[in-house]
């Protein structure tokens, strides 16, 4: 077992025949880079590992694929969310680009780099940031979903400069866990997917390696916060596979089933009170009808307003949202982002300038790329409050 030798930390371990060295880093640091420069160059490890997924990793060696998206196949696949999640945190890293001059996560490139000059394999040893993220999504209360995304796209989206507090977490994690820290510190519910599941997960990625044999030393390069777990795993006595590990830190929570159901119990409600207003008198079902168009219609139409929505994608959505509404298997917020594609199909210029667009609060509104992903996000929004608005409003017709 070795100690520190430099500013940055690191410490080797014996597993079977391979020794791995882990070694440190500041995801905003020179230095932490410039250590995994020297130390790969120093022609004493035949492999390299790094804190990636397969997922991060082919966004770091293919950073222009963002701008090759197809946006009806994301509309179609519900990916929405996820790359809306990624443009923010991309937000994030180019203010701190800016702010520090040097792009976080730089000691990962150095290694990337220079594994690849020295033709030495390069190892991802972290989890599927999906995956991660479902499980930390599972791991939450469902009433506290809503202030952990909010306050993930305010913090993302802040003119304000990186605080002290922020550049002392990420001299210890990454965009991820610097990202949701103050969430993470508070609950334990998340602590435990976004930081021990992963200790536990690179822990056996490293044994697994170790195990098959084919390199002598390992370096490992990972955040500095996850030194201490990854340590006290590969130190300690492990009675199951490192696979059996993999899979079951791999593994999805299943989804709950309310959130299906909970649509279809809305639209049945809704759909007896219209038979029992026209089971009245026709003239108050036809009442009841009109709350829901104008209602439903219209707030998902203001949604599109606030998104800066084409003035018929705007009336795309006053029609379709009290149509959609009442069939769960399709949303109005792909009727809407489909028709603004149409109207205002992004040109390579707007996928060019996406992830520095997307930077500024102004820059959603104004690149056509990232437009598209308001209009499905507020007339989605807009179409969910008036399905509850209007069902209640028919409820007090009802009962008044």
């Amino acid at each position: 077992m070795s100690e520190p030798t430099s500013q940055e930390p690191r410490y080797t371990v014996q597993v079977g025949d391979t020794r791995i060295t882990v070694l440190g880093t500041a995801h905003v640091s020179r230095a932490s880079a410039q250590a995994v420069e020297t130390l790969i160059r120093g022609g004493e490890f035949d492999a390299v590992a790094v804190e990636l997924c397969p997922s991060r990793h082919h966004a770091i060696v293919n950073p222009d694929d963002l701008a090759r998206m197809d946006l009806f196949q994301v509309l179609r696949h519900g990916k929405v969310p996820m790359v809306t999640a990624s443009l923010a945190l991309g937000a994030y890293q180019q203010r701190l680009a800016e702010q520090f001059g040097i792009e976080p996560g730089a000691e990962m490139r150095a290694a990337i780099r220079e594994a690849q000059a020295d033709h030495l394999p390069v190892l991802l040893i972290d989890r599927e940031v999906g995956t991660t993220l479902k499980r930390c999504y599972r791991n939450v209360p469902w009433w506290r979903r809503f202030s952990l995304f909010s306050g993930l796209l305010a913090g993302v989206m802040s003119k304000e400069k990186v605080s002290e507090a922020e550049i002392e977490r990420l001299k210890e994690g990454d965009i991820l866990e610097s990202t949701f820290t103050q969430f993470a510190q508070e609950s334990q519910s998340l602590y435990e997917p976004l930081i021990a599941e992963r200790d536990r997960y690179m822990a056996a990625r490293l044994r697994q390696e170790a195990d098959h044999g084919d390199y002598r030393h390992i370096l490992a390069v990972v955040g500095a916060g996850h030194m201490k777990g990854i340590r006290a795993h590969l130190e300690a006595e492990c009675t199951d596979s490192p696979q059996t590990v993999l899979d079951r830190l791999d593994q999805e929570p299943p989804p709950a089933r309310w959130p299906k159901v909970l649509p279809w119990v809305v639209v049945a409600l809704i759909l007896t009170g219209f038979g029992i207003g026209f089971a009245r008198n026709p003239g108050l079902g036809w009442q009841l009808v009109l709350d829901w168009v104008l209602i439903n219609g219209g707030l998902a139409a203001a949604g599109a307003l606030i998104a800066a929505a084409h003035p018929l994608t705007v009336l795309t959505a006053a029609l379709a949202a009290p149509l959609t509404s009442l069939n769960p298997t399709i949303g109005v917020g792909f009727v809407t982002a489909a028709v603004e594609t149409w109207l205002r199909k992004p040109s390579v210029g707007d996928f060019a300038r996406l992830k520095q667009d997307t930077t500024h609060l102004g820059g959603w509104w104004s690149n056509r790329v990232s437009r598209i992903l308001l209009v499905f996000f507020f007339s989605t929004l807009g179409s969910a409050i008036g399905t509850y608005v209007a069902g209640f409003r028919i409820f007090d017709r009802l009962v008044g």
